[in-house]
């Protein structure tokens, strides 16, 4: 062909020939990776369109338009159905997990009309820069769609912000592993005379070093997740999103400054923050939650931990190993939703090791008796038993009573969004969508989800794929495996000991169990009988495993690695014939032998 004369007819050329062909490869004949891509549609079966830049006059043009376009410098730069699928990496990765086998057939019913998407501003808007809706915006842009991603933070009671990357980077995983890390070696500390080592008996904390340090770490990944965004051609909106009408949203900045915009669909990934009860007076005036204790410029000091969730016995269990006083004030149960034996063996592990329970009691009034950094804060309690009043003084108190979906103020009934009561968003279907058709939503605003980062990764990609490559995949929420990042940690798969009875029945479980004696806990003389570990079998199903629960050091390195065995739907006696590794704590689940029923002694019998 003649050479192209100007950028205009360039970009017709390249987008007429886009959608001429079901498969476009702009191609260099001698690049090996453009041969790599060429190969693999030829074990397709597919035909495809190569223009080799290398053999046309407008070649070097053609680039340099296709690099403005696409934000890709380099060949092969590959497009499907009309959609930019990327290099060679992405279209080896598409056709490693059939992606790209499904966008070459889509079916009807998923497959999107990018014709119609032109009357819209975006194909997609994602509502919530956490870490599903991060995911979702970029696997969405990897596929060829235009995509904005809106992200605001609103102050926390005592005026805690952060940047891109949701609760998990900023306020939850992230910080929270970090400190748990710095308690670990607390502990380490102590035991390391034991093994030998030799130090001073001066060893101190501080407090303003470790914040700083994770504080510094969390900004470089704020930073990179910007800079992804970047990369993808994802347009991010630092605002406030709230529906205005049918496809359109008004987008308010933080200097009030608002946008409107509209999207063929939207996801709503806005995650949740600690609920802060209105029933305890001066709580929003002095109390933090865990929106501030990570990034609290100041030793927290003697602190009440209100609350017994994952969230509370985490913070109180890192507090107390970097040497605070610290009590947790308990209404009712350990971990609500958790096996409830292992919840209380980790109560009392936490109590053996300097963290003090006041239970059942729930605080009423909160005052300030000294101002300060910290300050000092007298709080008055009830026990829930008696009606004897309590009353303590505290440098900080913490609410963790659990957490609610940030889904109140986004216009969902301008756009018959369904939320029940506690404003987690219902869905139409086990694909994500909600009650409005265009609209779908991922992470922890679901009703009866897991609230769990990977979790909301995995969907928000999988929806993405379902959108705009025709797939089928849906998010599976069956065996989801956590970990509780406690003292000592606990991690689980599957259902808890009262779950499966209310499931199955008594009758039908047979409950394999024993504590265990980490080797490393051996020298320095520690408990023999604090970790512990439980599979819950069917009988009626040749013992398959429907529950899975391990108390102890590295608990969720241990339940990671079983999480593919009840994927798989494993029985007791493929733990029983798969070989362990000596020694270590998750050799435990290869010799089971004690069960419950039995009424044998479960106890540590050596390492």
């Amino acid at each position: 062909m003649a050479p192209v004369p100007n950028v205009e007819e360039l970009n017709k050329f390249i987008k007429d020939s886009v959608h001429a062909n079901q498969v476009m490869i702009w191609s260099k004949s001698y690049c090996p990776y453009c041969k790599k891509v060429k190969d693999i549609f030829q074990s397709l079966n597919q035909e495809f369109k190569a223009y080799e830049l290398d053999l046309e006059d407008n070649g070097p043009a053609i680039q340099d338009a296709l690099h403005k376009m696409t934000g890709q410098k380099t060949v092969p730069n590959v497009f499907v159905n009309g959609t930019r699928l990327g290099g060679c990496d992405d279209t080896e990765r598409a056709f490693r997990d059939r992606r790209l086998q499904q966008m070459l057939n889509p079916a009807p019913s998923s497959s999107v009309d990018h014709h119609d998407l032109e009357s819209y501003d975006y194909d997609l808007v994602v509502i919530g820069g956490g870490s599903g809706g991060l995911a979702a915006a970029k696997e969405a842009a990897a596929l060829g769609a235009k995509v904005a991603c809106l992200d605001f933070v609103k102050p926390s009671t005592q005026g805690t912000t952060w940047g891109l990357g949701g609760t998990c980077v900023n306020v939850g995983c992230i910080p929270k592993k970090l400190m748990h890390q710095a308690a670990i070696l607390g502990h380490q500390l102590d035991d390391s005379r034991k093994f030998g080592w030799e130090f001073d008996d001066k060893v101190s904390f501080n407090w303003e070093t470790l914040r700083t340090n994770i504080q510094d770490h969390i900004g470089s990944l704020n930073w990179n997740y910007r800079v992804q965004l970047r990369s993808q051609n994802v347009d991010y909106v630092n605002s406030y999103a709230q529906f205005i009408g049918p496809h359109r949203i008004k987008a308010t900045n933080k200097k009030g400054k608002e946008q409107e915009m509209t999207a063929k669909f939207f996801l709503i990934a806005t995650g949740g923050r600690p609920k802060m009860p209105d029933n305890i007076e001066g709580l929003r005036q002095f109390c933090i939650s865990s929106d501030d204790l990570f990034s609290l410029p100041y030793s927290p000091g003697k602190t009440l931990v209100v609350g017994a969730s994952y969230v509370a016995l985490e913070c109180a269990g890192f507090l107390a190993a970097l040497n605070y006083d610290v009590t947790i004030s308990v209404r009712s149960i350990l971990l609500r939703g958790f096996d409830q034996q292992m919840a209380e063996n980790i109560g009392a592990y936490m109590a053996n090791h300097g963290v003090k329970f006041i239970r059942p009691c729930v605080p009423y009034k909160v005052e300030r008796l000294e101002e300060g950094t910290p300050g000092k804060y007298r709080v008055y309690s009830k026990m829930q038993d008696s009606g004897e009043e309590v009353v303590g003084e505290y440098n900080t108190v913490l609410i963790a009573v659990g957490r609610d979906p940030c889904t109140r103020d986004l216009g969902l009934d301008t756009v018959g969004v369904q939320i029940n009561k506690q404003g987690f968003i219902v869905a139409a279907d086990d694909a994500e969508q909600t009650s409005c058709p265009y609209i779908h939503a991922v992470g922890d605003i679901l009703d009866g989800k897991p609230e769990l980062t990977p979790m909301a990764i995995q969907a928000g990609r999988l929806l993405a794929g379902r959108l705009f490559a025709g797939t089928n995949n849906k998010t599976d929420y069956t065996n989801v495996p956590t970990t509780v990042f406690t003292p000592i940690e606990y991690g689980c798969i599957g259902l808890a000991e009262e779950d499966a009875i209310a499931k199955y029945g008594q009758s039908d479980l047979e409950v394999y169990h024993s504590n265990y004696l980490p080797l490393e806990w051996t020298v320095p003389h520690k408990e023999e009988n604090a970790c512990y570990a439980k599979l819950i079998c069917l009988k009626s199903q040749n013992l398959k495993v429907v529950g899975f629960h391990v108390m102890g050091p590295n608990a969720g390195e241990i339940t990671q690695g079983f999480t593919l065995a009840l994927k798989l739907g494993a029985k007791k006696a493929d733990f029983d014939n798969a070989i362990g590794i000596h020694p270590t704590c998750a050799e435990i689940f290869t010799t089971l032998q004690v069960t419950k029923s039995s009424g044998q002694d479960a106890s540590a019998s050596g390492c």
